[in-house]
């Protein structure tokens, strides 16, 4: 369980960095919502073996609330998100969960997996632009007149670091292939000096300290246009968690407590904002990598939270030297994984009902949003 915990919490920092940043949050807020509700999640959880953190399925809603509504107004989503998690928790509402359809899950992840390339581009290719719009068309509209700013120097590293991360042999996974690109990209951008934008120069590095507690400033004129993007962040933080603890059920073959896990899920949620973070739920992939590992239980998830927050502590300063593009990189690798895209040429297997079903709610994910995907899914 230490070992796992060490491994996963390494893996899990510039996972949490990169989800923050593309979500429109500064780099620390990511790693906060990884130590504290990472903490949480397994301390609490129903699932012996689950990580939570901040994950790249968020990134969507997240940004979309920054963009139109502002950072304390964010705060005040996830609570509101966790406050409905908990009490579907102790409605034991958990075990309903597993009744949404594969096609909507499957339609609105393939539609979160595009936004989140599509807000990869500007720190991929270095385009000089103003901030994203959140809307879909707006967004390609921005890029597109964007283009004629692309920086070479910057489009190579990421090539490099993208290259790197999905030619990283297996067997030497036990030091995750994110960590060796983010190691790679800082040292090339040191020692070629390379023109490419840094957390030094974009937000002037990390803080060598602890979170501090604050209350989110409640905007009663506002508090009305929350309650959809919150009831988004909760019901994708449901589905994602439970889904994220029956895939490591499937691993160590045990049975996770639904009820229980998001009743860590909206403690999580509740606390995370208090202390600098924004919200989190079960990450799939740390789970799995955290089970591969050889954890056996929550110990890991523990030490994971704490390996995050002794980098923090320790190794900060560093962080303003890593390049945007190498984390760009890594959130390319996130959303493609996170697509299944082979599901799109196997589409003749499946049903008329199926594919009309997921094909709309992937359509609507684009275009519009989750909530409302996931309503005509339904």
């Amino acid at each position: 369980d230490f070992l796992s915990g060490i491994t996963v919490g390494i893996l899990a920092l510039p996972l949490a960095i990169a989800f923050a940043i593309a979500s429109g949050m500064t780099p620390e807020s990511g790693i906060y919502t990884a130590i504290i509700a990472g903490f949480i999640i397994s301390a609490l959880g129903g699932s012996r073996v689950q990580i939570g953190g901040p994950t790249g399925a968020f990134i969507v809603i997240v940004y979309g609330i920054v963009v139109n509504y502002g950072v304390a107004n964010l705060l005040i989503c996830t609570l509101m998100a966790g406050v409905m998690l908990l009490a579907m928790g102790l409605l034991r509402m958990g075990t309903w969960i597993r009744f949404i359809p594969v096609s909507v899950i499957s339609g609105f992840t393939k539609g979160i997996a595009v936004l989140i390339l599509l807000s990869q581009f500007k720190d991929f290719l270095g385009l000089t632009t103003e901030k994203l719009p959140a809307e879909f068309f707006a967004q390609i509209r921005v890029l597109w007149h964007a283009l004629h700013t692309i920086s070479w120097p910057t489009v190579g590293l990421s090539l490099a670091c993208l290259i790197l991360i999905l030619a990283w042999p297996k067997k030497w996974r036990i030091v995750p292939s994110p960590i060796v690109a983010l190691v790679f990209g800082t040292l090339a951008v040191a020692i070629l000096g390379l023109p490419v934008e840094t957390i030094g120069s974009k937000f002037g590095g990390i803080p060598q300290s602890l979170p501090g507690f604050a209350l989110p400033e409640l905007s009663i004129a506002t508090l009305r246009h929350l309650i959809s993007p919150a009831i988004a962040i909760a019901l994708l933080g449901a589905i994602e968690s439970l889904l994220s603890a029956t895939v490591a059920d499937n691993m160590i073959d045990d049975r996770h407590n639904p009820n229980q896990e998001l009743i860590a899920q909206g403690i999580a949620n509740i606390v995370a904002p208090l202390f600098g973070g924004f919200c989190a739920t079960g990450a799939i992939a740390r789970t799995s990598t955290n089970v591969r590992m050889g954890a056996f239980g929550p110990l890991a998830g523990i030490v994971h939270a704490l390996t995050l927050l002794v980098v923090i502590l320790v190794a900060a300063p560093l962080a303003k030297h890593v390049p945007l593009a190498a984390l760009s990189a890594i959130l390319v690798v996130v959303a493609w994984n996170m697509g299944e895209w082979s599901q799109f040429a196997e589409m003749r297997r499946y049903t008329m009902n199926y594919r009309a079903i997921l094909l709309a709610t992937f359509g609507l994910t684009v275009v519009f949003d989750l909530t409302v995907a996931v309503e005509v899914g339904m």
